[in-house]
Parts: structure tokens; sequence; C-alpha cells
């Protein structure tokens, strides 16, 4: 077995560099760090809006978090939906040109920015570097993704760019706001939905790093099933975005422990239709690509969850993260 430089490395330590999930603050009454640890990940997410982890963050809890997450040696990360909260709907009566503009040939405050505006994206940057200076992850991943599925700009100048390249032209200028605040920082560009085509014009910065998110794949087979078209479509599309971003620092992002997902994200919550054949072929693929990182959605797994359903498959997750190694 190799590390991913090259060098030899010893079978008791695992090829995934990085074994986390991704929650909300709300799913926090599962001890999830202490959790975490006993099943050998290594990071620990918050999601889903800068506000909403900000505010819980500053309350004794978040800082309690922080402290035990701190103690146990877990990395803290924060995904988050930000395009909102870096470029807030208010604004849109005085500064209309910071906005898309949709199919009509309209400004629209609906959804993220006109990414052709130099002065909306000094104002993302800005409002971006006031949210890491409180949300700093100690890893140096910093994860700013657009509008949760929604469209980019039509506006003469951004229509001739696809909503991926769009994300990434956003991501570039923030990668290098955010170097000059933090040497180590890397900005995820969110492969997901309508950025799920890799970007065809924009070239990413050094620091900018792939995290693919297969939300439309089927979950009851594994990625490379061969009767299932969705998932290898989504095969088809992780190795085209691979050609764009390099595999080492490329990051998954699954739904293997989503709860909220196969529960619709709303009540009552259903018991997670966990497999772990498929996890582990799943992993075969990725890890066969050479990603060393490795993450899932695992919201809804809360203290309601374990009174109901009794113990999540945390730790079997977990172990099958610790224990991969290249077949």
């Amino acid at each position: 077995m190799e590390t991913v430089a090259g060098n030899p490395a010893p079978e008791s330590q695992p090829v995934f560099a990085t074994r986390g999930v991704v929650i909300t603050p709300a799913d926090l009454t599962l001890n999830w760090p202490e959790r975490a640890k006993r099943a050998r990940l290594t990071t620990i997410a918050l999601h889903p809006f800068p506000r909403n982890v900000i505010e819980f963050v500053r309350t004794r809890d978040g800082e309690m978090f922080l402290d035990t997450c701190r103690e146990l040696g877990l990395q803290v990360e924060f995904e988050l939906h930000a395009m909102a909260d870096l470029l807030p709907r208010t604004h849109f009566d005085t500064r209309p040109e910071f906005f898309r503009m949709n199919d009509d040939g309209e400004r629209t405050p609906d959804a993220n920015l006109c990414v052709h505006s130099r002065g909306a994206l000094d104002f993302v940057a800005a409002n971006a570097l006031e949210v890491a200076r409180i949300l700093k992850p100690s890893t140096g991943r910093y994860y700013f993704w657009g509008d949760d599925g929604l469209p980019w700009c039509q506006c003469p100048k951004c229509r001739e760019f696809p909503d991926a390249d769009q994300a990434l032209l956003l991501e570039n200028f923030l990668a290098q706001a955010l170097a000059a605040f933090d040497e180590r920082a890397q900005l995820a560009h969110l492969a997901y939905v309508n950025t799920l085509t890799p970007p065809s014009i924009v070239k990413p910065d050094p620091r900018v790093f792939l995290e693919f998110a297969p939300i439309r794949r089927k979950f009851d087979v594994p990625l490379n099933d061969p009767d299932c078209a969705e998932n290898k479509e989504h095969l088809e599309l992780l190795d085209a975005n691979l050609k764009v971003f390099p595999a080492e620092t490329a990051q998954v992002l699954e739904y293997w422990l989503d709860c909220s997902l196969f529960s619709n994200w709303r009540e009552p919550h259903v018991k997670l239709p966990w497999s772990e054949a498929v996890l582990q072929a799943d992993l075969d693929e990725y890890g066969a690509r050479g990603i060393r990182h490795i993450t899932t959605f695992a919201v809804y797994l809360d203290a309601h969850y374990l009174q109901t359903y009794g113990e999540p498959p945390i730790a079997s997750y977990g172990q099958a993260l610790a224990d991969w190694r290249p077949r």
C-alpha cells in the first residue's frame, strides 16, 4: 500500500485521509464527537447555513462541542449553503446588478448572484471572510456553496458560462480572498445537481478542490451496478470532473447515513436503509480513482433516532472507511 505522495505506509494507517460526517447542530442531541471518535472518523462538519451554525457555535453547547472535538483530536469543518447569507436578498432594491438575471431577462433575488458583477464578487468575498473568522475549519478546507440546486445567472455576460463554470468563477475569486486570511485555505467546488457536469470554460485555482455529491444516484444498489443507468451516469460525471480537478484533493460527499434524505426532509423520520455491501462497493469505486477524502451526510441521526430505531450504523461506516484497502 502507498500513501498519496507515493511513500510506503503502514498497513494500520487508513487510506482515506478524511473519514467524516456532515450533520446539523440539532443532531448533536446524539453525542456525536464521542461516537465519531470510537468509529475512527476524523472529521465532523456542521451544516446547513452560516447564520444558524454561527448562532450555534456562539452558545455554550457550541463551545462545548468545539472543545470536545479538540480534546478528542477530531477535525471540525463547516459545509454551508452560503449564498443567501453572503449576499442577503435585502440588498436587491439598492444593488439589483449584484443579483442574477433569469431567462426572461429580469434581475431577481431568488438565487445565487451575477458572477460578472465585480461589486457582487467583492461583497460576497468580504462577507465570506467575516464568516471564516468565526467558522474557521481546523483543516483549512472551506465550503461556501451556492444556493441549494438553484440556477445561476443568465445575463449577457454570464449566459455563455454553464452553471458549473459560474460557480467556479466565484470559487476561484473566493479562494484567492481566503488565502490572504488563511494560508492553508482550500475551497470546495460542489459538483451537485445543476453543477454536476464539470466546468468546461473556467480552469480551477489550485486552491479549489472537487466535492462530488451524487444526491440523485440510486442508493439501493452500488454505483457500479451494471443495470443502473443513473449510477453509471454519476460515475461518468465523476470521471469527467476528475479530468478537471485532481483526485488527491477531491472529496466525495455521500448520503449513506443521511436519514434526512431518506425521510424526504420531514417528519416522521424513517429508519435508515443501511447497506454495508453498497458502501463497500462504492468505496472501491472512489478509492480506485485515487480519492482519499470521504464524508457523508448523517442528518437526523440524533437522540430521537436512537430512541426510535436503536443505534445508527456509525461504527460500521467508520470501520469500513478505516479498514478499506485497494483491491
